[in-house]
This record gives C-alpha cells, structure tokens and sequence, in this order.
C-alpha cells in the first residue's frame, strides 16, 4: 500500500500554505543541512504516545494536549517552557484524580512554529508584503527584510526545538515532575488565588492520596512517582522542514516524522488530493485532524481510511472546534459516520479555536464560560451517542 509513498511524494500534488523561497539554491542546501541534523524525537516514542492514544480511544485513558498558539524565538525561554510544562503536570494531575484515568500529557511545543494564514500577502498604507507565517518561516516586523521567506530560520526553529526538548527531557525524568511536587504546587495554588479556593478541597484529597500511596511503598524515590511521559506536538505545516526530519527507522523500516512525536494536519490543508495529506498518510506517527463544522461525515471518513487504512487505535486522533452550538449539531453526525464505518479514532475537543472574539485592541480573546460551554457540549455529545471522550486541546501559557 505504501509502495507508492516516499517522503517527497507530496511534491507531486498541491501544497496549500507553503512560502515562495527567493533563491531555491539556498533553500536547497539549508535542507541538506537539516537531513544530517540528528532526529529530535525517537521512532520508538512516537509508537508508545500511538498505544497510548489507543488506550484513550477505547475509553481507557484520557489525552491532554496544550501549549502555546505559536511559539516564537523573541519569547524563547527556560522559565516560559518551564511554566507551561509545570501547568500541563498540575492540570493532568488534577484530571487524573477526577477521572482515575492515566492521563497522556502532550505539549504543543518544541516546533509549533509556522501559522496558515487566510491571505499570501498583507497590505499597510499601500505597501503590500508577504503575510507572517511564524519565526521558522518569515518576521513579523512590516518591512520587506523581515517579510521575505528565509530558509536559514528553519535552523534556528530546529535548534530552539532541540534545546526546548531538552529541558522537557531534562524535567520529565529529572524529579522535578515528581507527584508529590506536583501536588504541593496545586496546593499553593489553591491558597494563593482566589479561582484557586474552589480546588482546596480537591488539592487536599489528592495529597492525602499521595500519603496513602507512600504508606503503601509508593515512595518518592519509586521512578512512578518522580518520573513522567511527555510528548510533543506541532501542526504539520512547513512541509520542506518536516520531510528533512523524515527519517527511516531502522527497527521497523516504517517512516518516521522526527521532528515531534504527534502531528497535526489543520482545517486549511487537509484537502483529499493536497500535500499535507499525501505526505502524513506515509509517516508512521500518531496523527491529529482538525475538524470544524464545515467537516462533512463522508468526507471524514475518506480522511480517516487515508491516514489510517489499517483502522490502528492510537493512530487517529480526531480534533473538533466548532463551538457549543454547532458541535451539539455536527458532532452527533460525525461520530455516527464513524462509528458505522467500523473505525477507530480518538475524539478530542479544541474548546478554543471556535470561541475565538476580537477584543476592541486588536487582541483576540476566548471567553471562559464560552470556553467551558463547548467542553460540556462535548462530554454531553459522547455520552448521548455512547463513544469515548478522549481528550482536550487547549491553547494555554503558564504566563498567567
């Protein structure tokens, strides 16, 4: 089936959402560089977040996935990835107790670089120059040194991606995700705000759980407990950059995406005959597919049979924004579609995407309540129609 796959077939069918590189010569030996570069994830890692991811399709665990909109290298930072880490840790083991379910912590970081944009170019006081597309593509600043498509940014994201990844490696087995950790940070929390007061019941229930856990053996220094898996994600959009870090893996002759363990394919790509589709369909990586209330059942399942013909759990991870509303609407129809189709997939709700406002300063802002009115729609959705919830995709920062 893959015979017809290579990691440069995508090159055959039409690309949505890629920059126009000025010299194709420096493009070209920018690539070559990062085809030596070492790989940033592992095959073998990425094969155990699709088991894990499995075991959320079946109901048996729950995903959850976040990070920032778009990382930057202004912003790069130890503290910036140390707080979104420390909060996606808090926030899972909150929703592990809740649900007395393994939670599979997923960043959107170390490479959620690029942004699909609505238009190719922008235009201020007549002056019109390509449109931002995120720090391993062009600049944001308007002036036309900024604005043109440099291929030399794909090695700074690379190396702002390794050296994240490895502060993410360094804190998930280092101790600082110990349990007991986690929980005192949520303790504190709790007595240090005022949102936080409504969880100082559930803070300290988790605690005395921790006591009865090291009564029981389950010490700090027992690897469960001062440990954590953590993956990472990116929306897979540059497709110059992710097919350089396609690498074959030597176990398994399957193709691997090393650039994250997870990707992701958007609302603006995901075309039946486009590249982005073409490319995932041959890289053995666990996948995302966002999904809004534009997605037709029977076009999904076309989707679904591409990505995952094998019908592997794990494998498919579906993402759906829409807003309250029309998710109670669509979603039912989706789920259906899918369930008669006899596939497998991971349901998971974007509550942000959907809910997105433009504040009068420019600044786009999600409401809370509308926010919290589209996770509820989602969890009401699955238990009417029997399927599993899987998981959460949220935008966040640890800055707040």
């Amino acid at each position: 089936l893959m015979s017809d796959w290579n990691p440069d077939s995508w090159k055959s069918k039409k690309a949505m959402q890629q920059p126009n590189y000025g010299s194709p010569e420096e493009l070209g030996s920018v690539l070559k560089m990062l085809e030596a570069f070492p790989p940033l994830v592992f095959a073998g890692e990425a094969r155990k977040l699709e088991q894990r991811l499995g075991e959320a399709a079946l109901g048996n665990a729950f995903l959850l996935q976040g990070g920032d909109c778009a990382e930057s290298f202004k912003e790069f930072n130890a503290n910036n990835i140390r707080d979104t880490f420390r909060l996606l840790l808090q926030m899972a083991v909150v929703l592990m107790f809740g649900s007395q379910m393994p939670v599979v912590k997923v960043g959107r970081m170390a490479g959620q670089f690029a942004k699909p944009r609505s238009d190719d170019f922008e235009v201020v006081d007549g002056v019109k120059l390509p449109s931002y597309r995120g720090d391993n593509i062009n600049g944001d600043t308007f002036n036309i040194q900024d604005r043109e498509p440099d291929p030399q940014r794909m090695v700074r994201a690379y190396s702002q991606a390794a050296a994240t990844l490895n502060l993410l490696r360094a804190f998930a087995t280092g101790g600082y995700a110990a349990m007991q950790r986690v929980s005192q940070w949520n303790l504190d929390f709790t007595s240090h705000s005022e949102q936080g007061e409504r969880y100082l019941e559930l803070a300290h229930r988790i605690d005395e759980a921790l006591g009865f856990m090291a009564a029981c053996g389950l010490t700090v220094d027992h690897p469960i407990m001062n440990t954590t898996e953590f993956w990472t994600s990116h929306e897979c959009l540059l497709l110059p950059f992710e097919q350089a870090l396609t690498r074959e893996d030597s176990t398994s002759g399957l193709w691997y995406d090393c650039s994250a363990h997870m990707l992701w394919i958007g609302e603006r790509t995901r075309q039946l005959d486009g590249a982005h589709i073409e490319f995932l369909r041959g890289v053995a990586n666990p996948l995302g597919l966002k999904v809004s209330d534009k997605m037709d059942p029977s076009e999904l399942i076309e989707i679904c049979e591409i990505l995952n013909p094998t019908n592997k759990p794990g494998r498919l991870t579906i993402i759906v924004r829409m807003g309250a509303e029309k998710l109670r609407i669509k979603l039912p129809h989706l789920i259906r579609a899918v369930r008669q189709a006899g596939l497998i997939v991971t349901w998971v709700s974007d509550p942000m995407h959907g809910n997105t406002i433009k504040a009068p300063s420019g600044l786009k802002t999600r409401p809370f309540d509308a926010i919290m009115a589209e996770l509820k729609a989602f969890f009401d959705v699955h238990e009417e129609e029997g399927s599993h919830p899987g998981g959460m995709h949220l935008e966040m920062t640890g800055q707040n």
